[in-house]
C-alpha cells in the first residue's frame, strides 16, 4: 500500500513495500524496465560483483539513482570479517549506508553462518551502519541480530532462488512476535501468490530477485510482484475473517419465510 502506509527503515520512508535485485535478467536493459514495472523503491546490488570504473557502461549506470535507494549486499562472503570489509568498500564508493548482510555458511543451500552474521552484524552497526541481515527462520537469531543493532531482520522464505515459496509461516510469525524491528523476507519467493502470502501475514516486506529476473515474462512477473505486494499489504491491514471449520450463509436466514 502507498503513500498513505509508508515503509520505514533506518529512519527512511519507501513508498513500496517491494524490494528487488539486479542480478539474472537476460540484459540490463530488461533489468531497468522491470524495477520501472515492480514499482519499487530499493533495489539490492552486489558489491563484489560490480563492474570497475572504465571499463564501459556499469550496472549502476542502468539504475536511477534520483529514484531508487541502492541496498548494497554482500553476496558472497563467508565470514564477519569479508562481509565487514565489503560493505566498508560499498560506503567509500559512495552507494550508500543500507547495507544487505549476507555470511554464508554452506554453499550448496546458501544458508547463513549465523554466527558470523551476528558479529558482522554488531560491527557494522556500531560503524552507522543500517544493516538488514539475511537470516535463517530462526527466532532466537533473529532476536540476537536485533539485539547487535539489526535495522531490520530478513528470514529466508525458503533457500536463495528455489521458488519454493513460504516453507515456515509458522516460524517467521513468531519472529515478527519476537522482535520489534521490520521483519522483511528475503529469498525463496516464486511466484506472485508466494509474495501475497508473506504480506498477509504481516511482514514490513518482500525482497526477492529470481522470481522476476528467471521468470519466462520478467516484465509481467515484475508488475504481478507489484500488485501482489499492495494486495497483500492491504489484505492483512483489512484483516480476514476468521477460519471456521463449517459453512456460514452469506446471506442471513433470519426473516426469510419459511425458516
Amino acid at each position: 500500500m502507498k503513500h498513505d502506509d509508508p515503509l520505514v527503515l533506518g529512519g527512511k520512508e519507501f513508498q513500496s513495500r517491494l524490494i528487488i535485485g539486479t542480478g539474472k535478467y537476460e540484459t540490463m536493459e530488461l533489468m531497468k524496465q522491470c524495477h520501472d514495472a515492480s514499482g519499487a523503491d530499493m533495489v539490492t546490488v552486489a558489491v563484489r560483483r560490480m563492474e570497475l570504473p572504465g571499463t564501459g557502461k556499469t550496472l549502476l549506470d542502468y539504475i536511477d539513482r534520483d529514484r531508487f535507494t541502492i541496498l548494497p549486499n554482500t553476496a558472497g562472503c563467508y565470514d564477519a570479517d569479508s562481509a565487514i570489509l565489503t560493505a566498508k568498500l560499498a560506503r567509500e564508493a559512495g552507494l550508500s549506508d543500507f547495507i544487505k548482510l549476507e555470511v554464508i555458511g554452506d554453499a550448496k543451500t546458501l544458508y547463513p553462518d549465523t554466527g558470523e552474521l551476528i558479529k558482522a552484524t554488531e560491527a557494522l552497526a556500531k560503524d552507522g551502519f543500517i544493516v538488514m541481515p539475511y537470516t535463517s527462520d530462526d527466532p532466537v537469531v533473529a532476536k540476537k541480530l536485533e539485539e547487535a543493532g539489526a535495522a531490520a531482520v530478513m528470514p529466508l522464505g525458503a533457500p536463495i532462488g528455489s521458488g519454493l515459496g513460504i516453507c515456515n509461516p509458522y516460524t517467521i510469525r513468531i519472529i515478527m512476535e519476537t522482535v520489534s524491528v521490520p521483519v522483511i523476507v528475503d529469498a525463496g519467493v516464486g511466484t506472485a501468490s508466494d509474495a501475497a502470502l508473506a504480506m498477509e501475514m504481516g511482514v514490513e516486506a518482500v525482497l526477492m530477485n529470481t522470481a522476476i529476473a528467471g521468470a519466462k515474462d520478467a516484465l509481467a512477473m515484475a508488475r504481478a510482484m507489484n500488485l501482489a505486494v499492495e494486495a497483500g499489504r492491504l489484505a492483512y491491514k483489512a484483516g480476514r475473517i476468521p477460519r471456521k471449520l463449517y459453512a456460514t450463509a452469506s446471506s442471513p436466514l433470519e426473516g426469510i419465510i419459511g425458516t
